[in-house]
């Protein structure tokens, strides 16, 4: 009875949908003040780490939330027809289930791929060195937003628009540090705001320590990568080795077997 009266209760939904009687999506519009605060803090910076500008945070937000309650209306016609307070608290557990399930993978996806988003600091700061050596801090990196990575653009455009508006503190390069929190922004952000103050005899000197802690941060990346290859190749050897091995006592254990029969 529970499954007819979940597939009763699912074509009524998605006729009501259909014809535009009841919408999700204007639900969650209507509601967004309140839904933005199940938004994860660094959730923005994640989705840029895998789609860039071509997807927008918000959007696949909203999505999200309409995915999980989609599947939470689901369960809740599956336990109608004998709901309690366990049933309700059980839906509640699948909706932040399936809302949080988006959120884990495209985190995972950062993690497995923080190599590569953490060398784009340095080879963008490799860069912005060469146009310091023309052009003050702050035109050097409004100069540099054109080729900088997909990744950084709003960073750094907030970044520009905050100088420019008058703020001369560090605060504007920490806010980009920790908007993208990869490895050594704090500190490369703390270097090109002091670069920035530099008076015009020691720029020389301080573009010289820049340009070292950058080429040190660009040889840590190719010690990671030409680690992590290696990793890798130890891995599938090892795997090769262990098929090899179970195959060959598989092929011992039916000879040995054979051999007695005869």
């Amino acid at each position: 009875m529970q499954i007819e009266i979940a597939i009763v209760a699912v074509i009524i939904f998605f006729i009501l949908s259909y014809s535009g009687k009841i919408s999700i999506n204007k639900l969650i519009a209507d509601n967004e003040m309140y839904i933005r605060r199940l938004k994860e803090s660094d959730w923005d910076f994640y989705v840029k780490a895998k789609y860039g500008d071509s997807v927008n945070p918000d959007l696949l937000f909203n999505k999200r939330v309409r995915n999980a309650l989609i599947i939470t209306f689901l369960a809740f016609c599956l336990l109608i027809s004998n709901f309690s307070y366990v049933y309700a608290l059980i839906c509640i557990v699948i909706f932040f289930f399936f809302f949080k399930m988006d959120y884990i993978n495209i985190k995972n996806y950062y993690k497995k791929h923080l190599h590569e988003i953490d060398t784009m600091l340095p080879y963008y700061l490799k860069g912005l060195e060469i146009l310091i050596q023309h052009y003050t801090v702050p035109v050097a990196i409004g100069k540099s937003l054109e080729d900088a990575p997909e990744i950084f653009k709003d960073g750094l455009k907030e970044l520009i628009s905050a100088i420019n508006a008058g703020d001369d503190t560090i605060e504007p390069y920490m806010e980009f540090a920790r908007q993208y929190p990869v490895r050594d922004s704090m500190r490369m952000m703390r270097l090109l705001y002091r670069l920035s103050l530099g008076r015009q005899e020691r720029k020389q000197e301080q573009l010289l320590a820049f340009s070292r802690t950058i080429s040190s941060l660009q040889q840590k990346a190719r010690d990671t990568k030409y680690k992590n290859r290696l990793d890798k190749m130890e891995s599938k050897t090892m795997s090769m080795l262990i098929t090899t091995g179970i195959g060959v006592v598989i092929l011992l254990v039916i000879a040995v077997l054979l051999l007695m029969n005869i």
